[in-house]
């Protein structure tokens, strides 16, 4: 750790799309802060690598299965009482409609919008919302570098219109905090002066937009 006494938000929320390093990210954070960790899971949808070989067959079981699962994470949560301490996750609740959208056809997403609101989940706002961006080719490169099966098929074209629902999600985010992180030079979980950079910047956002930028002058 760096000289600095880190202290962090209450609710700290990483996203980002597939392969941007979000759940290594939060792990890291979580130690760091001695905190709580909450984890998207995604190896457990038994649905996943059917989607990424061909997403339109298996785009809305998938969808439902995440749905569900976030729902029973977050009750799961209160009823722990873990947002009394300190809280750090991979995902939002929002990026679940973030993906109905752009992977369900209208029918679909009629269909999921039903469901989502009989669930009636309310999920906390973050304290603070670190959103990591990297290009297609900088994504496509953490996906076969850390090499899970499910997610071997995933073709650029998807995370393309990923990451562009992306940036026009957090383009018209205000709800809370938000850093906004170019995670393409960046290597926190390998390189300890790039952790140290990064959680120093999330330690000191108090509110508004903010961007992190860092460059190989930096590093």
């Amino acid at each position: 750790m760096s000289e600095f006494d880190p202290t962090p938000p209450g609710y700290i929320v990483v996203e980002g799309p597939v392969g941007v390093g979000k759940t290594s990210l939060v792990k890291r954070l979580a130690q760091s802060f001695s905190a709580h960790s909450l984890l998207e899971e995604a190896e457990q949808n038994p649905f996943l690598e059917r989607f990424y070989r061909d997403g339109r067959q298996a785009a809305f079981p998938t969808q439902l299965f995440f749905l569900f699962q976030r729902s029973r994470q977050l009750a799961e949560l209160r009823q722990k009482d873990l947002f009394q301490r300190t809280l750090v996750a991979d995902y939002m609740l929002e990026k679940d409609r973030l993906f109905a959208k752009i992977n369900l056809d209208e029918h679909e997403l009629d269909l999921y919008e039903q469901v989502y609101q009989r669930l009636s989940m309310e999920a906390p706002v973050p304290d603070l919302v670190v959103y990591l961006q990297a290009p297609v080719d900088v994504l496509l490169g953490r996906i076969q570098k850390r090499g899970r099966y499910q997610e071997r098929t995933i073709e650029a074209d998807y995370l393309q219109r990923l990451s562009s629902a992306y940036t026009d999600f957090f383009y018209h985010y205000e709800k809370s905090p938000l850093l906004i992180v170019n995670a393409s030079e960046i290597n926190p979980i390998d390189r300890e002066s790039d952790y140290q950079l990064l959680l120093e910047r999330i330690c000191e956002v108090e509110n508004g937009k903010h961007y992190f930028n860092p460059t190989p002058l930096l590093m």
